[in-house]
């Protein structure tokens, strides 16, 4: 590859558009281009490495949180995008975690019903678990979740229900629909409805190990890109 490039022969490489590549200079993910004399940008190699590390950042943390980053590696700041790094690494770390305690609990919750109902209010279970009240009161609509009422027409949430509200969590994490995550909720109020719920956890855990090494892709390319003199490439002011 030459040093100096057009926006046409650095899209080639990936399959883009010479816009694509203008698009993602003027967004900041890639550095400014210098010019030449009659105005056509230049890109360079730190720009071919720039633009490798964003398209695999995107699918190792969603493509907002790699636009942090590139326009922190971008700005020099990078101290602050290793750190936006670090918070996807332990997201993840998070999720597996979650994972594997849902795993282990619910075929035993879903086999044997929990004994009585509890009486956490809306705002109690919504602490509990991390949501927003509203986002209870979607699911419901959704029909994940089946509180009772009291007498005074408050929501009541039982033990099943605070069973089905972490399952939705966990499940939403893992960017499943509700139509989705209602058809599993409903399998698991059911006696022996755990194959559906296996099926969508299973799923998951692909889809982590997946997030998992295209981190690891991602890390050397971002290696590639900070191991590059700024002087290749302009930074933007």
């Amino acid at each position: 590859m030459s040093k100096s490039q057009r926006p046409v022969d650095l899209a080639r490489e990936h399959g883009l558009s010479a816009q694509a590549i203008r698009n993602y200079e003027a967004d900041g993910v890639l550095p400014a281009a210098p010019r030449t004399a009659s105005g056509y940008r230049v890109y360079t190699e730190r720009h071919a490495a720039a633009l490798r590390a964003f398209l695999a950042l995107v699918p190792a943390f969603g493509h907002a949180t790699a636009r942090t980053i590139m326009r922190a590696i971008v700005r020099g700041e990078i101290d602050a995008a290793l750190r936006t790094i670090d918070a996807g690494h332990a997201l993840l770390l998070r999720d597996r975690e979650t994972l594997d305690s849902v795993e282990i609990a619910v075929p035993v919750a879903a086999e044997t019903p929990p004994p009585g109902r509890g009486n956490l209010q809306i705002g109690e279970l919504a602490h509990r678990i991390g949501v927003t009240p509203a986002t209870l009161r979607t699911w419901e609509v959704a029909g994940i979740l089946t509180p009772s009422r009291d007498r005074t027409g408050q929501r009541v949430y039982g033990a099943d229900d605070v069973r089905d509200a972490q399952l939705a969590h966990l499940l939403r994490r893992g960017g499943y629909r509700l139509d989705h995550i209602a058809t599993v909720a409903a399998r698991v109020r059911a006696s022996g409805g755990t194959e559906a719920l296996a099926d969508s956890l299973a799923q998951w855990r692909e889809r982590l190990t997946a997030r998992g090494r295209a981190m690891l892709t991602a890390a050397a390319r971002v290696d590639e890109l900070l191991s590059r003199s700024p002087a290749e490439g302009s930074p933007r002011p």
